[in-house]
């Protein structure tokens, strides 16, 4: 057979609308652990983000220092005479235009993992002019001021000045220390050449002022690249969420579409499977009974009991499968009607009753009395029953008791309860036994081994009405297994027509 031809689409199930997707988050994952593995430190593989959310700020910001520049320009010439900044300002506004100039050309050529430290020496030499511009400020006196009132407006401005510019420059690492040790330099200048005691103070104060704003600019570098590194971890496990995600939802719907295909398939070979089954059953019932003439071999006779007790094991394993395989596929209808619960546990208790007896078990029944119809599908009920006590009297020893009970429940629907005093079984094999095909440890040394669709089939045809199952279990103590139907299929008893009638007229008369 051809490639082509074994790609049926019954082979191929996954969800194609999906694939761009997952490539897209593969991709993600893929970029985020080749930026956090090949790079030699977690800082240095966040440079280009840090230094492209520099470059942002820088042209939000455009404008703040202009004014800045402006404001104290204009304050120091009305305010102080003898104090002229207005060559200070133009070159301050020059030295902004040059600093945003080259800001602007490293956002137009990109910033790349290749290039970004050679912008960031660009950008922190740009501050150099910055800084001495402000060292010219540090450095302009006014010989006819009021020494104190000048000396306050130079401090204020300073070191407004510095943390100021130690904020907008906080994700370019360094910028603060370069832009302004050219101020350090001026104002311990300027106190060595006077000797003042406030000129010798502000540089002092001053340079610890930026020895702090440094320490401050580091701490919150060293924030954005813990923040950064948490935010690609996270953004990598949603990725790597997603994957699984995506992966878990494909096979998943392999896993329901292979079920339901089985499922299918062997619902539809109900009537191939058990016709030849019948057959053999039926002839090796004749050629049993010797209805066509005596077997004069008698090993003959025990070869043919042989294969109708074979095949009469393989036909109940296979109703069983079949029974679970429509359940599953969709295919059982429920055939409705009103029936009695005690009824239908009664029958069932005479279909194993001869079982019990060969074993000398006491079967106990305590039912509540006058319980009503319930809606549901005989047939079912009664092989919900019958699995239950099947399995009790399987497991029940020699001389043992089964007690069996219906009745209420606390909500107002009927219940089956069986329970027996056999082996019972270990609290950690009881989901085992719930599954299909599962046997406990107790089943499988047993001699009367089953197929292990039991209660499989009970859970099933209880899910169909809308109820429940229990199973209650322990090692030396017993089991017990109850079946409960919800109140809304219990059936309750309406007065007559002709009562109902009666009353009505009462009613019209005393109105």
């Amino acid at each position: 057979m051809s490639q082509k031809a074994s790609l049926s689409p019954d082979k191929i199930i996954v969800d194609r609308s999906r694939v761009s997707r997952n490539k897209d988050v593969a991709r993600a994952v893929k970029t985020t652990r080749e930026r956090l593995q090949t790079n030699a430190s977690v800082g240095n593989s966040f440079d280009k983000e840090l230094l492209a959310l520099h470059l942002s700020s820088i042209q939000y910001s455009a404008a703040a220092l202009p004014l800045f520049a402006i404001v104290i320009s204009l304050i120091a010439n009305s305010v102080f005479t003898g104090v002229n900044l207005f060559s200070w300002m133009l070159a301050s506004l020059a030295v902004h235009s040059l600093q945003l100039f080259v800001s602007r050309r490293a956002q137009r050529s990109g910033i790349t993992h290749e290039n970004v430290q050679r912008w960031r020496r660009a950008l922190i030499a740009a501050q150099a002019p910055v800084g001495l511009c402000w060292a010219w400020f540090a450095v302009i006196d006014c010989s006819a001021c009021t020494v104190d009132s000048y000396f306050y407006f130079k401090s204020a401005v300073l070191i407004l000045a510095l943390s100021a510019t130690s904020m907008a420059q906080s994700m370019l690492r360094g910028a603060t220390l370069y832009t302004f040790l050219p101020v350090v330099v001026a104002l311990a200048y300027g106190g060595f050449q006077s000797r003042a005691a406030t000129d010798l103070a502000l540089t002092a104060v001053f340079t610890m002022s930026l020895v702090f704003f440094v320490f401050i600019t580091n701490r919150l570098y060293s924030s954005n690249i813990q923040v950064m590194s948490f935010q690609s971890e996270k953004d990598d496990l949603i990725a790597e969420l997603e994957v699984a995600k995506s992966m878990s939802d494909e096979a998943r719907r392999r896993a329901e579409e292979a079920n339901l295909a089985k499922s299918r398939f062997l619902a539809s070979m109900s009537h191939e499977l058990r016709t030849p089954l019948n057959a053999i059953l039926g002839f090796s019932e004749v050629m049993a009974t010797e209805v066509l003439g005596p077997l004069n071999n008698p090993t003959y006779k025990e070869y043919v009991a042989d294969i109708h007790t074979s095949g009469q094991h393989l036909l109940n394993l296979i109703n069983e499968i079949l029974d679970l395989s429509r359940i599953e596929a969709g295919r059982y209808q429920l055939n409705e009607e009103a029936v009695q619960l005690v009824d239908i546990t009664e029958d069932c208790i005479g279909m194993v009753q001869l079982r019990a007896k060969s074993k000398s078990i006491r079967v106990v029944e305590q039912y509540e009395p006058s319980m009503p119809s319930i809606w549901a599908d005989e047939k079912a009920v009664r092989q919900i029953i019958l699995n239950i006590l099947s399995n009790a009297v399987k497991f029940t020893p020699q001389g043992g008791e089964i007690v069996v009970k219906a009745g209420w429940t606390a909500s107002g629907g009927q219940y089956v309860s069986i329970k027996d005093n056999g082996p019972g079984i270990a609290e950690e094999e009881i989901p085992v036994v719930l599954s299909a095909f599962g046997q406990g440890s107790i089943a499988i040394k047993s001699a009367e081994q089953g197929t292990g669709l039991g209660l499989p089939i009970v859970q099933a045809l209880l899910h169909k009405h809308d109820g429940q199952f229990y199973l209650k279990s322990k090692l030396r103590e017993g089991t017990e297994c109850i079946a409960i139907l919800p109140a809304k299929r219990v059936l309750q008893t309406l007065p007559a027509v002709e009562e109902t009638a009666a009353v009505d007229r009462k009613k019209k008369t005393f109105a």
